[in-house]
């Protein structure tokens, strides 16, 4: 009799183990998900922040007493590439789309610059940049998102303070045209 209760007590230690091991691998992983997917985004800020220079060079030449302009641009890289957590490199992300909303807005009253290929070959950069930037910030708010649902339901909550493993923090940029872009010619 006392040995089939000691082999009871053996295999619910068993269980509960695997149990643990099961819960604290899957909520480490998902962290690993979120910081990779995180990781894609500081690819694409760092893949827009090198095409910033040329593009300023490029307009530069052409629209010189738009310095305003050009300054909200390179101030917004120095903020982008200065920023390290999720907020600032959210803020910085919007501080820059807007700055390049407004260059481009500025741009349009430049036929030679519309026209120019450099100008063109960056903008194009620039677009498809800001697209595969719009997928790793969905991409990884989606890992956000896994990893937090699991965090919260049972039985996996029981396991998150034992993990060491911290909620995701959503990506959450503002957008670049909550305020239509002022254009002066004075």
């Amino acid at each position: 009799m006392t040995i089939v209760i000691v082999i009871v007590i053996v295999v619910l230690v068993v269980i509960v183990g695997l149990f643990v091991v099961v819960g604290l691998n899957k909520l480490r992983q998902q962290r690993v998900s979120v910081d990779e997917a995180f990781a894609g985004i500081d690819v694409q800020l760092t893949r827009r922040a090198e095409l910033i220079p040329n593009l300023v060079e490029t307009v530069k030449g052409y629209m010189g007493h738009e310095r305003g302009t050009l300054e909200a641009v390179t101030q917004a890289r120095a903020a982008s590439q200065s920023a390290s957590s999720v907020q600032e490199k959210a803020a910085a992300d919007g501080q820059m789309r807007q700055a390049l909303a407004n260059l481009f807005a500025v741009a349009e009253a430049y036929p030679d610059l519309k026209a120019s290929a450099n100008f063109q070959q960056l903008q194009g950069e620039l677009t498809r940049t800001e697209d595969q930037l719009a997928f790793a910030r969905q991409y990884y708010n989606d890992a956000c998102a896994t990893l937090n649902r699991t965090m919260v339901t049972i039985p996996w909550s029981l396991l998150a303070g034992m993990s060491g493993v911290d909620k995701g923090v959503f990506y959450d940029a503002p957008e670049a045209n909550e305020a239509p872009p002022t254009v002066s010619f004075s």
